[in-house]
């Protein structure tokens, strides 16, 4: 039986709420509160992303007033995904990273009401933080999030210029100066190691498998921005390496991040990025990563293991897709249309780097 999706109530003063309007690009919190099944939590409120802020339908950033039991944490967003017609990309693509063993963000569908008025179909992410390793019972360590297209693992910027600092393209969420430095240390290490050594030094900052199953999962879900934006890097303390936590998948399963249609073969199989291109280089990990793409095809990244999924997602967003004011008649139709879009590209891309496999040997 298809289970509901529960409802979210942001209340915020109205002059705290068009100062949040008058300036989308502020990034201090503003007094509000959140209501769910009845209990209210005192919380600071702000617009998140980038580009998104100027969309019709605004994402948030949700901070409470130390940690909150409920969300396990002391922040969550909300993700509108106004570009994805079929609003269940992002969290299918958690999800999907989670099966192949990849640490990956815990999401579930709200609907959002604001001050008592329906905003629509939201995604609740929880936030990547020191709660999130607590909470998987991992060790503390620094985390970066990559902001901007300059992540990308290079000593270049994507325009080929020298970049002003190894640190820039990232925000820092957790940690100390000195983890910039070793952050900074770790890019400076992915391009001067020579190649007949490269494959035992990068052990020594980068936890290679680990990296290895985020990249299946990227190449499969087909996030062409996630190889130089759109991921989290966490430094495990216990092992000093450095591992991949994905983040903003929403651009994915069949659609770019302006939610027009990218075709199923628009990334190869070896993926993007200076890091991934140098392990590739690499015929140990080359070969490693081949068995590891190969196996999640065979079982995780089918029509079999995904359609139940597609459909359950959808049944739960049919009964509020109309309550959602942000949704035209042309749009839910677009809805009505998409899982069949998302399971055709699962086939096509499927078939695809199978073929692909070849290349990688």
């Amino acid at each position: 039986m298809t289970q509901n999706i529960p409802t979210i109530g942001i209340m915020i003063k109205p002059r705290h709420y068009k100062k949040l309007m008058n300036n989308v690009w502020n990034e201090r919190l503003l007094p509000s509160k959140l209501v769910i099944d009845g209990n209210e939590y005192e919380s600071g409120i702000t617009y998140r992303g980038d580009h998104i802020r100027t969309f019709p339908k605004k994402s948030y950033r949700i901070n409470f007033e130390g940690y909150n039991q409920e969300y396990s944490g002391n922040e969550i967003h909300l993700n509108a995904e106004y570009r994805d017609p079929s609003l269940i990309r992002n969290k299918l693509s958690f999800d999907f990273f989670q099966t192949i063993g990849c640490l990956a963000p815990d999401s579930r569908h709200v609907f959002v009401e604001l001050n008592g008025k329906p905003e629509g179909i939201y995604l609740q992410l929880e936030s990547v933080d020191q709660w999130f390793l607590q909470k998987r019972q991992l060790p503390d360590g620094p985390i970066f999030y990559a902001t901007t297209y300059e992540a990308n693992f290079s000593l270049l910027t994507p325009e080929d210029g020298p970049k002003s600092s190894l640190f820039t393209g990232y925000d820092q969420k957790v940690g100390s100066e000195k983890d910039i430095h070793d952050l900074e240390t770790f890019i400076a290490k992915i391009n001067t190691i020579p190649r007949e050594k490269f494959g035992e030094e990068i052990t020594k900052y980068l936890d290679v498998k680990k990296y290895l199953i985020w990249l299946c999962g990227a190449v499969c879900t087909q996030n062409f921005d996630g190889f130089i934006h759109n991921y989290s890097l966490y430094r495990n303390s216990e092992t000093g390496l450095f591992e991949m936590i994905p983040w903003d998948y929403d651009a994915t399963w069949g659609r770019d991040w302006d939610g027009e249609i990218m075709e199923y073969n628009y990334v190869p199989a070896r993926g993007y990025n200076t890091l991934t291109a140098r392990l590739l280089d690499h015929k140990e990990f080359r070969d490693q990563y081949r068995l590891m793409l190969e196996e999640i095809l065979d079982t995780s990244f089918t029509i079999g293991a995904l359609e139940p999924k597609v459909t359950n997602m959808y049944n739960q967003l049919r009964t509020y897709i109309t309550l959602d004011p942000h949704k035209s008649r042309k749009s839910i139709n677009l809805f009505e249309k998409e899982p069949e879009l998302i399971l055709q590209f699962i086939s096509n891309r499927n078939r695809y780097l199978l073929e692909q496999l070849k290349n990688l040997t």
